[in-house]
């Protein structure tokens, strides 16, 4: 029977315990999410802002429909590139002190785009060489082992063994590549240790900041804003939308060369229907949105709390300062067995298994974010309590 691996595949994801199922929400309120009828404090988004329903995105989103309509009607390249487009780019360009920007549909193409855009050439005598954190999202590990380069992966926020492999290295062009805020350990990438071992004659430093955009530093614009790297230190910025803005795409910065590059040579920028201009202009006014400040306040004093009660009720946490705060569990069937035993008390929070993160280190990955407020903390320390100690 043809494709007869699929049924096969399916059985053994389920005899492993690995099975993905989605769950249809029927509402979304604040921190509350409603699904089978049941209504669930919800600690699973990466709304960190909860900038997603807020009034300036809503109210954007509805102008920019009516100013431009639902969809932008083609790619970039014929007529899909409007004012919004162009405004958006230029906003975070200057925003981030880099010479240009490109808008992508989500963070996975643009990660994608990048490898491909960069190494889909070939080398005959000398491949170029990737070099990646050992934890780097999927979407830029699939995008690396798709293209001639050779890939190589440093241990997790270990410069030693990352300037190690560069030593190594005799390649005319290597791309190292590290995220601000690791997705599902909720920790940072030691950053200001990586930079100097960079040699930027033949290398450069790319980081993607889906995580850390919109939550990190005075205004919200991530890791190059708290350390205040240069273009020439971080010749690639990738950070998306869909998370700590509230709407969704993504961007890469860097030179006006890499820009123009990725907008003649990238097949994911080329052939896709461009971003809605509604959604960019939405984009756009969640970014100039004075709220942002208070609400980074807000999420700071969420995580603080959590922590200190987790610690008090004796729940031992993954290290993270961030709004991601995985509790290790180490198994999937238990760790989905306790996301369930959560979901009776009124809490959801997923469990995150292998093939997303390493096998072994299955957890419940609890994300925090502005709009929950202190009694939904209690609720949650409290639910944690009786799940994973009685």
């Amino acid at each position: 029977m043809a494709f007869k691996f699929i049924s096969e595949a399916l059985k053994t994801r389920s005899q492993d315990g690995l099975l993905r199922r989605r769950q249809v929400v029927e509402s979304a309120n604040g921190p509350m999410i409603q699904v089978e009828g049941k209504h669930y404090i919800n600690f699973s988004s990466n709304d960190y802002l909860a900038m997603r329903r807020s009034t300036v995105v809503m109210q954007a989103w509805a102008d920019g429909l009516a100013e431009f309509g639902a969809g932008s009607g083609a790619s970039p390249l014929v007529t899909g590139y409007t004012n919004a487009h162009q405004a958006l780019e230029t906003y975070l360009a200057e925003r981030l002190n880099r010479e240009s920007v490109l808008l992508f549909n989500s963070g996975f193409s643009a990660n994608q785009a990048i490898c491909q855009g960069l190494f889909g050439h070939t080398h005959q005598k000398n491949p170029d060489m990737i070099i990646a954190d050992k934890l780097m999202h999927a979407s830029f590990v699939e995008g690396a082992q798709g293209v001639s380069a050779k890939f190589s992966r440093f241990k997790h926020n270990d410069a030693s063994h990352l300037q190690e492999l560069l030593s190594k290295s005799n390649t005319e062009n290597t791309l190292v590549a590290t995220e601000g805020i690791f997705s599902m350990d909720g920790d940072h990438a030691p950053l200001t240790d990586i930079v100097p071992i960079i040699n930027t004659e033949s290398t450069w430093l790319m980081v993607d900041d889906a995580h850390g955009f919109g939550t990190l530093g005075d205004n919200g614009l991530g890791v190059v804003e708290v350390f205040n790297f240069s273009q020439q230190q971080v010749p690639i910025l990738m950070g998306t939308f869909g998370k700590a803005i509230g709407t969704a795409g993504a961007f890469v910065a860097g030179s006006e060369d890499l820009i123009n590059y990725l907008i003649n040579y990238s097949r994911h920028y080329i052939y896709s229907t461009s971003m809605p201009a509604a959604q960019a202009y939405a984009t756009l006014m969640s970014l100039q949105a004075k709220l942002g400040h208070e609400r980074r306040q807000v999420l700071k004093e969420r995580i603080e709390l959590f922590k200190a009660l987790a610690d008090k009720a004796g729940i031992t946490l993954m290290p993270s300062d961030t709004a991601i705060q995985p509790v290790f569990i180490g198994c999937p069937e238990k760790a989905v067995a306790a996301s369930g035993r959560l979901k009776d008390l009124g809490i959801w929070v997923t469990a995150i298994r292998y093939p997303t993160v390493p096998k072994h280190t299955d957890r419940l990955r609890l994300t925090l974010s502005a709009a929950h407020d202190e009694r939904d903390i209690y609720a949650l320390v409290d639910a944690l309590q009786l799940t994973l100690l009685s």
